[in-house]
């Protein structure tokens, strides 16, 4: 039961005994508090001083009561506020903030540091020399015999990030060296260029133009390995999440084996596709987003008679031979007609020359006196060095 207070006639009687526990109580209480408080600010002084692997291993930490650290932070904000200093866990966070701010630019800083030294693993890389690249990757599963696929391309001009990825059957042609297949960005055509095996063949495919179909035909001549354009920052096919450790995206090279005389359009593929037609299950029909699929032996013979039959009835040949010969015989052509042209204007000069200093007099001045033509000035000139 609480202590219950007696009643006494005088005022001024009851109020002294009254003052004086209460006094007494307050002054028990404020005892209590600076001593608890003490003992807190002691224990936190101890466990700054101890390392924290000793304080893990001791397992000794406690946490203290809710009630003493009310106590605690009571008092010692009233003796900050008599010191005039700040509470201490204030000024510890205010530390570890600066330190957070000192810490981010510098590692910021060795991040930059590390992407113009080159030391990342995405840093910007170069292409490969073609003929170091070899022809065999012992990581693709072998098939026997030859396989057929198709392969997309853009003709005409597009841009990617500023950069024109337009790339046709002529381009190919052109090329003097086996070309990569760059910028697949689907895993289901990269699996199929992981599965592509040094001589087989595929079909050149005009792809997002005027008149898409099939071009031509072209040989894997060399099997998959990185597309280092996927960690070239800036290009058409940039891909951060592909680094040197981790090669995401693959290419194969291609070289040029022949263009059709009259390319096999898309609506007359539709048509052969048609259920019941020889391309019923054709996967390019199928999927038609798929920019590297599967062609199976019959609808590979099929589509190439299809092509000699297109180009006979054309009376039209098919191009197998590169592009790159013929461009140089024309050029080689077109300079020498250009330097006989000049070679004959030049002579045809000279003899009109020497045709008007044989057989025309010299003219006659407008005031009577004739002129001297050049080659007698020139004959001048010479016997007067002579005689001097």
């Amino acid at each position: 039961m609480p202590r219950k207070r007696s009643s006494d006639n005088g005022d001024a009687a009851a109020a002294e005994p009254i003052a004086k526990r209460r006094s007494a109580r307050q002054a028990a209480a404020a005892s209590t508090k600076q001593t608890e408080a003490k003992a807190q600010l002691e224990e936190e002084k101890k466990e700054e001083s101890t390392p924290a692997k000793k304080r893990a291993a001791s397992g000794k930490e406690t946490k203290p009561d809710k009630k003493a650290e009310r106590k605690t932070s009571a008092t010692t904000n009233k003796m900050d506020d008599k010191t005039g200093d700040k509470p201490t866990q204030k000024t510890k966070t205010k530390k570890t903030a600066d330190d957070a701010k000192e810490t981010k630019p510098s590692t910021t800083s060795k991040a930059k540091d590390s992407v113009n030294n080159g030391s990342s693993s995405r840093a910007v890389s170069e292409d490969p020399d073609v003929d170091s690249i070899p022809t065999m990757n012992p990581d693709a599963p072998r098939h026997q015999g030859e396989w057929y696929w198709l392969m997309k391309a853009e003709p005409e001009t597009r841009l990617e990030n500023g950069i024109d990825v337009s790339f046709s059957i002529d381009d190919l042609r052109a090329k003097d060296k086996p070309e990569g297949w760059d910028g697949i960005r689907a895993y289901a055509a990269r699996n199929h260029m992981r599965n592509m095996n040094a001589g087989d063949k595929a079909f050149f495919y005009h792809s997002n133009c005027k008149e898409p179909g099939i071009a031509g035909i072209m040989e894997i001549v060399k099997e998959y390995s990185e597309d280092s354009n996927a960690r070239r920052p800036g290009g058409p096919y940039y891909d951060p999440s592909s680094t040197k450790d981790n090669v995401r995206w693959n290419l194969v090279h291609v070289e040029f084996r022949k263009k059709f005389a009259v390319p096999i359009g898309l609506k007359e593929l539709r048509e052969l596709g048609k259920p019941g037609g020889p391309l019923e299950n054709m996967q390019m029909l199928k999927q038609s987003r798929l920019s590297v699929s599967r062609v199976s032996k019959e609808e590979w013979e099929t589509l190439c008679e299809i092509a000699d039959k297109k180009a006979k009835d054309a009376g039209l040949e098919h191009q197998t031979g590169k592009l790159v010969k013929r461009v140089a015989s024309q050029n080689l052509l077109s300079d020498l007609r250009q330097s006989f042209s000049s070679s004959s204007s030049h002579l045809g000069r000279c003899n009109i020359i020497s045709t008007r200093g044989s057989s025309q007099q010299p003219p006659s001045s407008p005031d009577g006196a004739q002129s001297i033509s050049s080659s007698d000035r020139q004959v001048k000139k010479n016997s007067a060095v002579d005689s001097v």
